[in-house]
């Protein structure tokens, strides 16, 4: 079977030789490289398809990442039919139902689950850990030398459990918690408070390092005249141009009773002409009706009235038209895709590029290169997310209520002009320029990088 199998690679580089893209003198065979996620609300995935999108150009930007060709792999624990997977499904419905429950019901609901969200302690770690043991079946036949980089602490886990020597470990949010790091793998953080924070904690500095935000090639490459445009827009004094504010739903689907009053508050905006909203309701078949709702009921808008994308071919067409100097057709569009899990995910990743504003909570989003309006959390271990937007200048404090957002959105709305350095949203722009000079924004081409080094 080796031997089959070495004959077909030997093929495949003659084929590839013909075809000029591979030298057979230079004798390089790719290498994999795996991106290991589980399909736990949205933010997991998110980050996944960012450092994929880097993985993918490991062939073409040798100056980055060096004499690599690399076969990418994009692996989700939960594609695989097994009780391993109905584990993980079981164990994110009851924290995503949760979440839901709480963010809409408020007051002591929402403290308890807020309280719960900061107890991943050692004991917690122990429990994945003992937990990802039962999971090592999820990689069975992988070669164990194969470089795995985790955007889900259980992947990390679970890869160091069945003997894998070449493991990244993602950390998500801002916030020190034992239930994140995964001993025995290089553990890559987005800030210097969780870094300096881990290492009071006890984690050797040898399985730490500071690498930068989690972002997709795309939006990366592209912060210079993505921010540009938003100021050129903001600061035409002849035309005011209303903001584009783009409200998404997380993957759990929470805080439906708190982002339908906010949209609901943008009706005095939308009347004046002084904002745009692009909501994305993501594959939530209840969210997408609460949005028609308040649309029809309450801002008044009837069907046809407000725009409806419901393909990614859809989304596509809308970016590039705003991209080339256009306008939405109305107003307000709608995004929704009915039981179609990637577009849902994708679609905000793609509007970012053509927003002014993105309005939502400090999640996995709260670390992304454009102006944020932080909007009330889920989850208290989320509050620090936002204080790390706020302190690098691209995002709001953490707006709590809806007369905070409000109040955000007037400023936002202001109007500017090109000596108008005070501007809030110009000053964010200007803020994430200089981030993205100094690589704050540059996680996962960081995290691909050490990959392909530490498998040379």
């Amino acid at each position: 079977q080796q031997q089959q199998q070495q004959q077909q690679q030997t093929s495949n580089d003659d084929d590839l030789a013909e075809l000029g893209l591979l030298k057979k003198d230079e004798n390089i065979k790719p290498k994999p490289l795996v991106i290991g996620t589980i399909r736990m609300g949205f933010g997991h995935h998110r980050i996944a398809y960012a450092a994929c999108s880097w993985a993918l150009h490991s062939n073409d930007t040798n100056a980055v990442f060096g004499d690599n060709r690399t076969t990418t792999y994009f692996h989700d624990l939960l594609n695989i039919d097994s009780d391993e997977a109905d584990l993980i499904k079981s164990t994110d419905a009851a924290y995503s139902k949760m979440s839901r429950i709480t963010s809409n019901l408020g007051g002591c609901f929402e403290k308890l689950w807020g309280s719960f969200t900061l107890s991943g302690d050692a004991d917690a770690l122990r429990i994945s850990a003992l937990t990802a043991v039962h999971l090592r079946p999820l990689l069975k036949d992988l070669p164990l030398d194969t470089p795995l980089i985790a955007s889900h602490s259980l992947v990390a886990l679970t890869a160091v459990a069945a003997g894998f020597t070449n493991v990244i470990n993602l950390v998500i949010d801002n916030h020190a918690q034992w239930f994140c790091v995964v001993p025995g793998c290089l553990n890559l953080v987005q800030g210097p408070a969780n870094y300096q924070n881990f290492l009071k904690m006890g984690v050797p500095i040898e399985q730490l390092q500071l690498a930068g935000h989690w972002i997709p090639r795309d939006v990366v490459i592209n912060i210079p005249q993505d921010c540009q445009r938003r100021i050129d827009r903001l600061v035409d004094s002849n035309n005011y141009k209303p903001r584009r504010i783009l409200i998404p739903v997380g993957g759990a689907g929470a805080q439906r009773k708190f982002i339908c009053q906010f949209v609901q508050a943008m009706k005095p905006l939308l009347a004046e002409q002084q904002v745009q909203l692009f909501l994305n309701a993501g594959d939530h078949a209840h969210m997408k009706t609460a949005f028609e709702e308040i649309l029809q009921n309450d801002l008044g808008l009837a069907e046809g009235q407000y725009g409806t994308i419901t393909t990614i071919e859809g989304v596509h067409a809308f970016c590039e038209n705003l991209l080339s100097g256009g306008e939405p057709h109305q107003a307000v569009t709608l995004f929704s895709f009915q039981s179609d899990y990637f577009p849902a995910v994708a679609t905000t990743d793609l509007l970012i590029r053509v927003s002014d504003v993105l309005a939502c909570k400090p999640s996995e989003l709260a670390f992304y290169p454009v102006p944020k309006l932080m909007i009330r959390r889920v989850g208290d271990h989320e509050q620090f997310s936002a204080l790390r937007a706020a302190e690098l200048n691209d995002g709001t404090l953490e707006a709590r209520e809806i007369d905070d957002c409000t109040a955000y959105m007037k400023l936002f709305c202001a109007a500017g002009n090109c000596n108008d350095d005070q501007h809030l949203l110009k000053q964010m722009n200007t803020s994430i320029m200089a981030n993205h000079h100094n690589g704050v924004y540059d996680g996962c081409k960081n995290a691909i990088r050490a990959a392909l080094k530490r498998s040379t």
